[in-house]
Parts: structure tokens; sequence; C-alpha cells
């Protein structure tokens, strides 16, 4: 069986700008940091930690909602991107957490 004209298109720009949603999210939050952007309010690494981790938490529960709905294709290939940056997220996390604890482990 064929398919018709146009129904197997690959869909990079919406999987692109699912993936660059929550990059840019994560960004925002590393560098309001970095910058102490809500020092003034109260705000300290604790803050900052979970504000990153509700926003993989975030992408990778409406990417796989996307998926799961089953809406029009260029929504399934952005929650695809949803998904890896979620992923991308959650794996820096992993590796910032280990290396922090392996420089605390040498320390003394």
């Amino acid at each position: 069986m064929t398919e018709p004209a146009g129904e197997n298109r690959n869909r990079f720009g919406p999987a692109l700008a699912g993936f660059l949603v929550p990059i840019v999210l994560l960004s925002v939050v590393v560098l309001g940091f970095r910058q102490r952007l809500f020092w003034d309010l109260g705000w300290r690494g604790g803050e900052y930690a979970q504000v990153f981790l509700g926003v993989v938490l975030a992408a990778v529960v409406a990417g796989i909602v996307l998926k799961a709905a089953r809406p029009r294709p260029p929504w399934r290939s952005f929650g695809t991107g949803l998904i890896l940056a979620g992923t991308l997220g959650a794996v820096s996390a992993v590796v910032v957490i280990v290396a922090i604890l392996n420089a605390l482990s040498r320390m003394y």
C-alpha cells in the first residue's frame, strides 16, 4: 500500500522548535543563577535547582502527552523535541551532581 504524497514528510522544524523551547528555558535558569537574578528575593541555589528540574520534568511530561494524544503531525514532532530536550536536561543535571559528589569525596 502506498502512502499519499506528503504524508511521510520529515518534520525537522517542529522537532527543533520543541527542542529549543526547553533548552532556552533551562539556559535562562542557569544564567539567572549565575547572575544572581532573584538574589534579593531570597533565591539561592536550591530554588534554581527546583526550577531547573521543574522545567526538565514539564518538558518530558508535555512531550509524552503530545506524543500519546496523537494530535496532528507537527505537534507530535514538537513533542519529540520536548522529550529530547528534557532528557538532555536530566542527563546534564545528573552529570553535574556526580561531578560535585566526586569533587567533595576527594577533598579529604
